[in-house]
């Protein structure tokens, strides 16, 4: 009986999925609320709030994709996209489209990565990676499949550009993982790239730094394998610490 209710919740959840999809689509800086896309660059999807999946995916994309960076296509709206100008150590906020909240189970990133010519219109991303801001857990012995999870309800990722970040352009990437559907290799990443240039005079190097694609793999239980409905968040924890997820933020010092 145990198993049947199991089984049956896991299948109900992923029959709600497709209504319960977002995406990043605003930035937030100062109080003001940009307009969708003036900052972000919008993706080619038709239906642009589908996820990327390792499997049963859309449009063919998938973590291993280049497109992965900052979503399907949107390299291709990188020069119309306008670039944000934040002083290192404000804080700013990427925005769900329509006002909407984040109604799946699972932790949020954010991610930045300096153009190396200076100009991020010009930048696809292929460079380094480092990791700014995270939430996973913050009641264990809540609701794993839902609001046991920091990010669940949230309309905005909020999050501060560290104090000593190099002057220059950014791509800053938010980022959130709907674990509900991790059991089939089905978890689902929402993510949007903001364009921005960060002014001041700080000279950190964060040593800890990704490529993506290949920040994520799906041989990481994390995304293949973990099962909200019967892992303890003992056991979640453990595996989000087997990925990047898992590692410290860069908060502007030398090192992460």
């Amino acid at each position: 009986m145990k198993y049947s209710a199991v089984f049956f919740a896991i299948t109900a959840a992923l029959a709600q999925s497709a209504s319960a999809h977002y995406i990043f689509s605003k930035l937030v800086v100062n109080g003001e609320t940009s307009s969708d896309w003036q900052y972000i660059r919008q993706t080619t999807r038709s239906k642009n709030y589908m996820p990327t999946k390792f499997s049963s995916t859309f449009d063919n994309l998938t973590p291993t994709g280049s497109d992965f960076r900052c979503n399907l296509g949107s390299f291709t709206n990188a020069a119309k996209t306008e670039v944000a100008e934040v002083a290192a150590g404000d804080s700013i906020a990427m925005k769900l489209f329509y006002d909407g909240t984040i109604a799946h189970p699972g932790p949020g990133q954010v991610y930045m990565s300096k153009a190396p010519s200076g100009n991020v219109q010009q930048y696809e991303g292929d460079g380094e990676w480092f990791k700014i801001w995270e939430k996973t857990l913050c009641n264990k012995s809540g609701d794993l499949t839902k609001d046991a999870w920091c990010t669940y309800g949230m309309s905005q990722f909020e999050f501060q550009i560290p104090k000593n970040t190099p002057a220059g352009e950014y791509l800053v990437r938010a980022e959130h993982v709907g674990l509900h559907g991790a059991q089939n290799n089905e978890a689902e990443i929402f993510y949007s790239c903001a364009q921005i240039k960060v002014t001041g005079s700080g000279n950190g190097s964060p040593s800890l730094t990704y490529k993506i694609p290949g920040i994520y793999n799906d041989s990481m239980k994390l995304f293949n394998g973990l099962n909200l409905w019967t892992d303890s968040a003992d056991a979640i924890e453990s595996d989000i610490l087997n990925t990047p997820i898992g590692d410290d933020v860069w908060n502007g010092s030398g090192s992460s």
